[in-house]
């Protein structure tokens, strides 16, 4: 415990580690992503003409010109700037940098390749809202909705296999028999955990849509998880659920979001199998509150999802989406955003930092942490050893049992085998970036229930 006490954790991921993944993220992939946001802002001048007038092409300008004066400061690494809107949270955030700044060796001022990695791109995704919020009438726009929308419409084939899949799963699973809804929980936990590679930040916004049946390839994925905690997950919803859950009044299960289009579907196919089934009583979204890393969800692509949903001309699509709104409508399925989740914090900074938040999560049974985002802001996306168990990385952030599920696209990787990173990396150079592999990694509370299952 003292060593725990005085334990110092290892630097944060940064640009100044010249060829570093995080290095060529800030270098190529942030200007890249600047540029389509200015494109298509400028893209949209006739609908904001037509909208709101010359006030509206004015604005428009004004957006433009400021996040071009964002991608020249990111690419000759100049000083991070205070945010300047009057959002609820800009005093936190040029806390935060404050807070950066005191830890800048020599008084270096705080920039975009010599600070932390995870600070700097939350901060340009930040400094994009509020290009647009001091350029009213179109601080509301969404720059990102429109490769989100296609996104989403390029992977319909895949939605119709999934919802076909589900709705025939539920017509035929007896729900008595413990082993064959366990054999499906793992099948819908493991589409969920696929469903993560269609991340359109990595990809800078270009199509990276799931176009195939995810169902088809999960056997030949098995041996691409390099942790998999599934049973421990299992063993923990279970034993709660014959508790009757923490109040008592049934499981509930709380989704960290990640990206919308087929990674929403995915989690929701997930959710509704495991309230269908009996497993969870309720389920608690959390997206972001503005556009975030260009695809995450949003209270906009969660609405607007289970619309599109319901409106499908396929049977089973249909059905779902008109079973999830009614989720929505009786109160089992919630939709939550707070301002942390758009915050550059690591998550143990929750309880100090968030408070409110951190209380929401205790009264879960599980928490289901979605993607690399989520998975570097639970491990402070730090130079952790790949040996250091997921639990130490977690530095005491633990409000329920949680459990993270992600597709490899950052060089950050906690809890693995002796041995097995070196041995991935003389097989694949690009394991951790690639998306080719994944993890399913649970901590809880209860240590007795991680050791016996």
């Amino acid at each position: 415990m003292a060593a725990d006490q005085v334990f110092i954790p290892p630097p944060s991921l940064s640009a100044k580690f010249e060829g570093s993944f995080a290095y060529l993220t800030v270098r190529d992939r942030l200007p890249t992503i600047l540029t389509k946001v200015i494109d298509t802002i400028h893209r949209n001048k006739n609908n904001f003409l037509e909208k709101h007038g010359q006030v509206g092409v004015d604005a428009e300008k004004r957006a433009i010109s400021f996040l071009s004066k964002l991608r020249n400061e990111l690419q000759t690494d100049k000083p991070i700037l205070p945010l300047t809107d009057s959002a609820d949270d800009t005093e936190v955030w040029n806390r935060y940098m404050q807070r950066q700044q005191d830890l800048m060796e020599d008084r270096q001022p705080v920039s975009w390749f010599k600070s932390p990695w995870l600070y700097v791109e939350c901060y340009m995704y930040r400094k994009i809202q509020e290009a647009l919020w001091l350029s009213p009438p179109i601080g509301d726009f969404d720059a990102f909705k429109e490769v989100k929308t296609k996104s989403f419409f390029e992977s319909q084939q895949a939605i119709i296999s999934l919802c076909t899949y589900l709705r025939e799963i539920l017509a035929n699973t007896d729900t008595s028999k413990k082993e064959s809804v366990f054999e499906q929980f793992l099948r819908f936990l493991q589409v969920s955990l696929w469903g993560n590679r269609c991340d359109l930040s990595i990809s800078a916004g270009q199509e990276n849509s799931q176009k195939t049946s995810p169902m088809d390839s999960l056997s030949d994925l098995r041996c691409f998880i390099l942790v998999d905690d599934s049973e421990k997950v299992w063993s923990m919803l279970t034993s709660v659920q014959a508790s009757g859950g923490t109040d008592k009044r049934g499981f509930r299960l709380d989704i960290i979001l990640d990206n919308a289009g087929f990674e929403l579907i995915s989690d929701l196919v997930l959710a509704d199998f495991m309230v269908s089934v009996g497993l969870a009583k309720e389920v608690r979204f959390h997206g972001k509150s503005i556009p975030w890393f260009v695809s995450d969800v949003t209270k906009q692509d969660f609405d607007w999802t289970l619309s599109q949903t319901a409106a499908s001309n396929h049977n089973h699509t249909s059905f779902c989406g008109a079973q999830w709104k009614r989720h929505v409508k009786d109160g089992t399925w919630t939709y939550h955003d707070h301002r942390f989740w758009t915050l550059p914090h690591e998550f143990c900074d929750m309880p100090e930092d968030a408070a409110d938040l951190y209380s929401t999560l205790q009264g879960s049974d599980l928490i289901l942490f979605k993607g690399d985002l989520n998975y570097r802001r639970l491990t402070g996306d730090r130079t952790w050893e790949h040996t250091v168990p997921f639990e130490r990385a977690l530095r005491g952030f633990l409000p329920a049992p949680l459990c993270s599920i992600r597709t490899l696209k950052a060089n950050v990787q906690v809890g693995l085998e002796p041995g097995q990173a070196e041995k991935l990396t003389s097989q694949d150079a690009e394991w951790m970036t690639s998306g080719r592999y994944a993890v399913i990694q649970f901590c809880s509370q209860n240590k007795e229930q991680q050791q016996g299952s």
